[in-house]
């Protein structure tokens, strides 16, 4: 089966015209949608928890099973938006998102809002590369990506940080709100998506058919891996069931690699992970997204548990991490254009130890302006990291594979930040014991803080071993683009 080929949205100019600010707006809604649900969840658990009479375990579940479909099914989403159609796939797993999105918001047993939340994360696996991959083969690689590329990842965090807020606002009117309001926004994305998005060309049918064995294989290792990872979260009963999960999931792994190197139409050409630069990026993401949802969330149950702050106070009180939503498409594309991705990601990265290690000595009577550095330094960090990340994930990779890397990509952001979470979890429950006093709280969540401060240093260190190989070669092409050109022969 050949890949769809998708049309320029540039019209082959190299400059952005109306439609394709226009095109590019509907992708940023898309992601700003993922973004915006999963962050207002977040401030609504435990109204949920309160309402539907579930347990702080099972609430858990709410968030943990949208990241198992989502971090299960994002290598064969991204895979299938190459082979069957970007914009088909964006499309139809949008409508899916919207539906079960409206069916969390009138469910009335835990069981249905955590099935609903699981197929969601599913929908936003398909949808998320599929709209990556409509930017980056629908924009010349250069400038004009790169720019497009920044702008949507601010908006992704813009998404994420506007989601605070807005969680707290309709979770005090009624949490169920949060539900109904993504489908709202879902609702009006779908229908410019339908007029704006162009058609592509339809795929040709292949005599080697689809790799059935590869794509059910991988799949059952991701959510397997993921599943480990989440229940890592528990640490009392989790342990054997995470070790299970994690040897089955290794096993599968091994069984997609044997089957990928002897299929006629292999799902992922395995050749592609030889690509240092896309696995430099791959391995920086995932530490950068482990360090900051770790991060994330000692903050928010240090200000609600032990200082008392509502669950708006808090929203707010990150809200200045949201600066990258300005910065990320007006200043970092001049800094990737003077400095090159691997030395802006580098310099992110070192901005996020940085504000971390500030974050370290905090106390019971720390007032906002002590926390305020770490909070606007967390956001340049983000602008300078998180769309060169992307851009770097994806530079050189041929279009037909736009979507597979795509999806790898946001698999290691969700499996980092799984990990991140997970790590920070199990490190507070150890350091903080049964103590229950403020103190014992602030012990465990200062030892906490040295996981995503570790994480972000190995994500620099990672990001450094590239710095030295941006050079460009005699015929005028960067090294990087020349290093993944080899590894898709």
């Amino acid at each position: 089966m050949s890949t769809p080929q998708s049309p320029a949205l540039d019209g082959g100019t190299g400059r952005m015209s109306g439609r394709a600010w226009a095109v590019l707006f509907v992708l940023c809604g898309a992601i700003f949608l993922e973004g915006i649900d999963v962050a207002m969840l977040n401030v609504a658990l435990p109204s949920i928890r309160s309402d539907l009479g579930m347990t702080t375990g099972a609430v858990s579940w709410v968030m943990s099973a949208y990241v198992l479909g989502y971090g299960g099914f994002m290598l064969l989403g991204g895979r299938t938006a190459d082979l069957l159609g970007r914009r088909r796939m964006f499309l139809f797993w949008l409508v899916v998102f919207l539906a079960f999105s409206g069916l969390g918001g009138v469910a009335s047993e835990g069981w249905v809002l955590i099935v609903a939340r699981f197929v969601t994360g599913v929908a936003a696996a398909f949808m998320a590369p599929a709209g990556l991959a409509i930017i980056t083969t629908g924009f010349a690689e250069g400038r004009q990506r790169n720019k497009a590329l920044l702008v949507y990842a601010g908006t992704a965090a813009a998404g994420f940080s506007l989601g605070l807020v807005v969680g707290g606002l309709l979770t005090a009117i009624n949490w169920r709100w949060v539900f109904f309001a993504p489908v709202i926004m879902a609702s009006v994305i779908l229908l410019a998506a339908l007029f704006l998005i162009p058609a592509e060309s339809r795929p040709a049918r292949s005599s080697q058919g689809f790799d059935l064995a590869g794509a059910a294989s991988v799949t059952g290792a991701m959510l397997l891996l993921v599943f480990a990872v989440v229940s890592l979260e528990d640490p009392g009963a989790g342990w054997g069931r995470a070790a299970a999960a994690l040897a089955g999931g290794l096993a599968l792994l091994a069984a997609f690699v044997a089957i990928e190197r002897r299929s006629a139409a292999p799902l992922v050409r395995l050749g592609m992970l030889r690509s240092g630069p896309l696995v430099r990026a791959n391995l920086g993401a995932m530490l950068f997204a482990g360090s900051f949802f770790g991060f994330q969330f000692i903050a928010v149950f240090y200000l609600q548990e032990l200082r008392g702050w509502s669950s708006l106070e808090t929203s707010l009180a990150l809200l200045a991490v949201g600066v990258d939503a300005v910065l990320a498409p007006t200043v970092t594309p001049r800094l990737v254009s003077r400095f090159g991705n691997v030395r802006v990601i580098f310099g992110g990265m070192l901005l996020a130890a940085a504000a971390y290690a500030l974050f370290l000595p905090m106390g019971l009577d720390w007032t906002y302006a002590a926390m305020f550095p770490t909070m606007i330094m967390l956001g340049l960090a983000f602008a300078l990291a998180y769309g060169p990340l992307t851009i770097a994930a994806t530079d050189g990779v041929a279009e037909e594979e736009q979507g597979l890397a795509g999806g790898l990509l946001y698999t290691s952001f969700q499996f980092g930040s799984a990990l991140g979470l997970s790590a920070v979890t199990a490190v507070n429950a150890a350091a903080a014991g049964a103590g229950g006093s403020p103190e014992a709280g602030l012990d465990g969540f200062r030892a906490a803080l040295i996981v995503p401060l570790v994480a972000v240093v190995l994500g620099a260190a990672v990001t450094a071993s590239g710095l030295g190989r941006r050079r460009t070669t005699a015929a005028g092409a960067p090294r990087e683009a020349l290093e993944v050109a080899e590894a898709s022969r």
